[in-house]
């Protein structure tokens, strides 16, 4: 087993998670198996319970596991299947220590940072190693060297690489290389600081990755070289890609990344065939045709938030020869100006999943003008409760309808909250999590487009369509497509008399590959030309 961490210095939001990611995409095309993991140094035992404007998206694994988002983009870029083992927090670190003292494991010993902490976070990567066997693991460790919360994972990939051997380890840092507008100079002090701070630890790094946006000559790579002691090749060149963040493994690759890689690891591997990633690329940032699609939501400022739907999106355009031109509606803005203003001359609308009753109408207005202008909708959880909530109404004409999430007395609660979660008390890890087998009603539209009676997706929420309403909106036209197998949980529906309208309780954008596109997604988007071409 060979291992790879990679560091980033500087600023935070560098990139390392799609350096990782890039890095793990070329070493799988050498036919090298590869495991990616983060180790994240905030206190929170998982990012589930946090702000999207604090952390971005919750990115959901196969068993619950609620995790930072760079995971997806480690299951896109690459065909691992990760488990709650490849991400680690420090809360979940000092949560173990904590719990061994109590239970007596250091035989009355002080419990410190080392060695208890740091040999609890090496263990991590052994059990990893054990139980997801492949070739190499790539470890990717968030924040920025400096940060005092960082040092015990750095103290503790420092030993492991000492019990492994140095020749079975590699440290990549990522750090940027700062260009001075009105010097017109590209600065390397803080990279070199960044590498000095990592050497005070006992951490050298074997390659220096320089985000950049302008190209690096012979004289700044020389410079990097010689002060932070590392062969001018192994000055890699990431400069900012201008139209895909696809682009970024056929640019380090360019960069002969890859290569070096295996060179001081001394790994045997053939030449990657990146073709079909090549035409992948080619479809993203040369399609021959467009469609607009609004993307409905109350976190719309915040790139990260979406981003698993954003990718998405892009994967099913991709497959269709589409770019897909997101717009970006703030659901409130809905609220204050109608939904006509904000969604005139889309050809698709999506509402995405979310939390607590800011912007809540704003989004049952855009269902409705989507469902009267005959618009292709697609709503993910909440957007599927929204449907629910939208069609009671002005459908159904069950006055007032709506959640019990937003309103605790409504006189129709056509969505309510699951039966497990009637007595859970903690916030956190306690939804309905993970992977969950769904049955499709045949001749239905989620039939067609999955072309299969049962499937798996992943879930993230604690409220449900209510049961009681099933016969009333049945007969109202609501089409109720998938069910879990116990009959109990409607996951997906549609309306029949609607060019695309469906909605799911799961979340299919984190099954989304870039050639290999989600159904659901891949039918949105077709629905949407569709839609274009009529238009």
């Amino acid at each position: 087993m060979k291992y790879i961490f990679v560091t980033g210095g500087v600023v935070s939001s560098l990139g390392k998670g799609l350096a990782a990611a890039s890095l793990g995409t070329l070493l799988e095309h050498r036919g090298q198996k590869v495991i990616l993991q983060k180790f994240d140094p905030y206190l929170n035992i998982d990012p589930g319970t946090m702000n999207p404007y604090e952390h971005g998206e919750v990115y959901v694994l196969d068993d619950g596991a609620e995790t930072d988002l760079d995971l997806g983009h480690y299951e896109r870029f690459t065909s691992t299947n990760l488990s709650r083992l490849n991400n680690l927090t420090s809360g979940q670190v000092y949560q173990s220590v904590l719990k061994k003292e109590r239970d007596g494991d250091y035989l009355g010993g002080t419990v410190q940072v080392i060695p208890h902490v740091t040999n609890e976070i090496k263990e991590r990567i052994r059990k990893v190693a054990r139980e997801m066997p492949g070739d190499i693991i790539i470890t990717e460790i968030g924040g920025t060297v400096g940060d005092i919360e960082g040092l015990p994972f750095l103290e503790a990939i420092r030993q492991f690489a000492q019990d492994v051997g140095p020749e079975n380890v590699l440290f990549i840092h990522t750090t940027l290389i700062i260009y001075m507008r009105a010097a017109g100079e590209l600065k390397t002090k803080p990279t070199q600081q960044s590498i000095a701070k990592l050497r005070e630890i006992g951490i050298s790094p074997g390659i220096i990755l320089c985000r950049t946006e302008l190209p690096l000559d012979h004289d700044v790579k020389d410079k990097i070289s010689l002060f932070c002691n590392v062969s001018p090749d192994a000055v890699i060149e990431a400069r900012d890609v201008k139209n895909s963040i696809y682009e970024v493994p056929l640019k380090l690759h360019e960069e002969k990344l890859d290569d070096l890689v295996c060179k001081l690891l001394n790994i045997q591997a053939p030449q990657p065939d990146l073709t079909r990633w090549r035409q992948f690329v080619q479809r993203v940032i040369n399609p021959i045709q467009h469609v607009r699609i609004g993307v409905v939501g109350k976190y719309i400022e915040l790139q990260d938030a979406y981003k698993s739907i954003y990718e998405a999106l892009v994967h099913a355009g991709a497959s269709h020869d589409t770019k897909i031109d997101i717009v970006k509606v703030d659901s409130e803005h809905i609220e204050k100006e109608g939904a006509a203003r904000h969604l005139a001359g889309m050809q698709g609308i999506l509402v995405p999943g979310g939390f607590g009753d800011r912007g809540i109408e704003g989004k049952i207005a855009a269902c409705r003008y989507a469902r009267e202008q005959r618009i292709p909708y697609f709503g993910i959880c909440l957007g599927m409760q929204i449907a629910i909530i939208e069609f009671a109404r002005n459908v159904c004409k069950l006055e007032a309808a709506n959640s019990t999430e937003f309103d605790k007395t409504t006189p129709h609660p056509v969505v309510s909250l699951l039966e497990e979660q009637r007595h859970v008390t903690t916030v956190g890890g306690s939804m309905r999590l993970g992977s969950w087998v769904t049955d499709l009603v045949a001749g239905t539209k989620a039939f067609e487009l999955y072309h299969s009676a049962t499937i798996t997706e992943r879930h993230r929420h604690r409220y449900e369509f209510n049961a009681a309403y099933k016969t009333q909106m049945e007969e109202s036209g609501l089409v109720i497509s998938g069910m879990s197998p116990d009959g109990l949980l409607a996951e997906m529906i549609e309306l029949r008399d609607h060019p695309f309208f469906v909605a799911c309780q799961f979340h299919p954008e984190f099954l989304s590959k870039p050639n290999h596109p989600h159904q659901i997604f891949h039918g949105f988007v077709k629905a949407a030309l569709q839609q274009h071409t009529k238009k």
